[in-house]
């Protein structure tokens, strides 16, 4: 079985040796493009998201199931000279191996790039640490919190200067190394389709981070200045922020020249045109709490449903501010399929966010559920030429783990 069959990396085998979030989000991009992604877990544990309770659906972590759909699964003890074999053997016929583990932990389990790069010249190897494979910081721990702090994100995120310090909601860096991981092992492939050879892909929490600042370090390139927190607001352009409204809060972005101007006209507001202090977009950044003062006194005679009536219809780019259950309710969303359902071997149908990506002739997508622990071990096993007498004896010694109803 390849999940995912029809997507754009059918055939391309990835053994996914990580944990949590930061490779398990490179994993779940690489399957829902098609890749046939295995999942390796500690013998009896497993990754240690399956911990992060609650939330819980009918006992399965939340967390788990969301970062790890599409994936195959199984469990092997590392620790003993067997269950090292199986994954040897799984490595010796993958395209791609991911970890993210801290930067000694693969070579002390002699899985470092050059002791598998001698069994697997093909492989990619694919590294998402805290801070890179080199550097001072090589060979610290990385976090999102610490990651998203260090790399400046936190000195942009908040309501404004003096305020307490603010990290983005979400895991951002390790969400964004993911990601980068993710392309990175796409262009080595392709490098390989040439070559023949594979390569290390080496990303890290810090990157993720750094890369997010593109505006913020254009400015402090430019100035020497460090941008400041600018709560909902651009560090280049305004309007482009959040308003109050009567009974809410809604986004605008007129950022630019032309939508200021149909802005203006769509709420009645066009003698702010001919004023001195709002007539360019470097006015209104010179001016930008005066002009939010102004915007919010007339945005807040009306209510969200009518402003943002008047501003689409207008072509001016507005949206509401969702909760995540409102997002998940969309109608964008839904017909976008990023609200999609799975049928869970043991919570039945479970929801999950869809594939951000599509490809219109090799759909690739969400086709099955997070795996139990150890749930496709036979399965693989059996693909590995591994024998039925030898499958079960290592499930005896506790080298293999597979699904106790199996």
């Amino acid at each position: 079985m390849t999940n995912g069959s029809d997507g754009p990396l059918d055939g391309l085998r990835v053994i996914e040796l990580a944990h949590i979030m930061a490779g398990p989000a490179c994993g779940l991009m690489l399957a829902d493009m098609g890749a046939d992604v295995i999942k390796v877990e500690k013998y009896g544990t497993g990754d240690d998201s399956r911990r992060f309770l609650p939330p819980d659906v009918k006992g399965e972590s939340a967390a788990f199931m969301m970062m790890n759909r599409n994936k195959r699964g199984v469990a092997i003890d590392l620790k003993q000279s067997n269950g090292k074999s199986v994954l040897m053997a799984l490595l010796k016929e993958a395209d791609v191996v991911i970890e993210n583990y801290r930067h000694d932990t693969m070579a002390r389990l002699g899985l470092d790039y050059e002791t598998l790069k001698a069994i697997n010249p093909g492989l990619i190897y694919c590294e998402i640490s805290g801070f890179g494979r080199t550097g001072p910081y090589r060979e610290r721990g990385g976090f999102d919190l610490i990651a998203q702090g260090m790399s400046g994100l936190m000195s942009i995120t908040g309501e404004g200067p003096s305020r307490p310090p603010v990290k983005a909601g979400p895991p951002i860096t390790d969400i964004t190394a993911g990601i980068l991981a993710a392309m990175g092992v796409c262009a080595a492939y392709v490098s390989k389709q040439k070559t023949g050879l594979g390569q290390r892909v080496d990303t890290s929490l810090f990157e993720a981070g750094i890369t997010q600042t593109f505006w913020q370090s254009a400015i402090a390139f430019a100035t020497g200045v460090a941008p400041q927190p600018l709560g909902s607001a651009h560090p280049l352009n305004a309007p482009y922020q959040s308003v109050a409204t009567q009974d809410g809060w809604i986004n605008i972005g007129a950022a630019n020249q032309a939508n200021w101007l149909l802005m203006l006209q769509a709420i009645d507001a066009l003698n702010m045109a001919e004023d001195p202090r709002f007539k360019i977009n470097a006015d209104r950044m010179q001016n930008l709490d005066v002009l939010m003062e102004e915007l919010n006194k007339v945005f807040k005679t009306n209510t969200t449903e009518h402003w943002l009536a008047c501003l689409t219809e207008a072509g001016v780019p507005a949206g509401p501010i969702l909760d995540v259950c409102e997002m998940h309710q969309d109608p964008q969303a839904l017909a976008r399929e990023m609200v999609t359902e799975v049928n869970h071997p043991t919570v039945g149908v479970e929801k999950t966010l869809g594939a951000p990506v599509k490809f219109h002739g090799t759909p690739g997508g969400v086709k099955c559920a997070a795996p139990l622990l150890g749930e496709h071990s036979v399965e693989v096993l059996k693909e590995l030429g591994y024998e039925q007498e030898v499958i079960d004896r290592l499930v005896a010694e506790e080298v293999v783990g597979i699904v106790s109803n199996s």
